[in-house]
């Protein structure tokens, strides 16, 4: 099973979706690019269907309209303590250019959120910074990491950990598609309430409703 950014077809339903829920809440451009740590261009391509977001981007937006990141984009769920290579759900987005395999799990109080990026040649992502912390670790190709106006090129087994509160992104500048392991403390999949706590719905969908009472509990 995949979940795709992209097909009113994927990333034209993001941006739509995005941009529906911030004038249902009376939000301006700008407003939603101070509280996501971006910039309103960027906010307005987005919604514009011209570029995709990274999936923390897409997090910190979704955070800012108060809505569960699942309500724009479809999210793994990380069921099993282990996954395996060729069975992990892939999280598509920028119509492949861009894509993320989750590798971490969801169990109550978790701190850790993995996934592996995969991304494709030239693709950058837009800078961002976010509370928590981040480590990259290059599996194949190699990227350029920009994190506080510093570039610095990972090759294949090179590492990086640094404060995301830094304003960090990425940038392929090979010819070939770079994998990279991505472990952070950010809540990518959108699974934490503000007390840490799970929010799993019977449909086993995990889901967290910043700044208001959780729906359908798991009783």
């Amino acid at each position: 099973m995949k979940a795709h950014a992209k097909s009113e077809s994927g990333l034209e339903a993001l941006g739509s979706k995005l941009r529906a829920r911030r004038r249902e809440l009376g939000m301006t451009l700008l407003e939603v690019a101070t509280g996501s740590n971006l910039t309103p261009g960027f906010i307005s391509q987005v919604e514009r269907n011209l570029v995709s977001p990274s999936l923390s981007s897409l997090a910190a937006i979704s955070n800012v309209l108060q809505s569960n990141i699942s309500e724009f984009l479809a999210m793994p769920v990380g069921r099993k303590p282990s996954t395996k290579d060729r069975r992990r759900e892939k999280i598509s987005m920028d119509d492949g250019n861009l894509s993320y395999e989750r590798i971490s799990a969801s169990f109550p109080q978790h701190v850790l959120n993995g996934v592996i990026m995969h991304s494709a040649p030239g693709r950058a992502s837009e800078p961002i910074k976010h509370e928590g912390e981040e480590l990259f670790y290059v599996l194949k190709g190699s990227i350029t990491a920009i994190v506080d106006g510093k570039h610095t090129i990972l090759n294949e087994g090179d590492s990086m950990h640094f404060v995301s509160q830094k304003r960090h992104s990425t940038f392929n500048h090979t010819d070939r598609t770079a994998s990279v392991l991505i472990i952070c403390t950010m809540d990518v999949f959108g699974e934490t309430s503000a007390d840490g706590a799970l929010e799993i719905q019977k449909s086993g969908t995990v889901h967290y409703f910043p700044n208001q009472q959780p729906k359908d509990k798991l009783k």
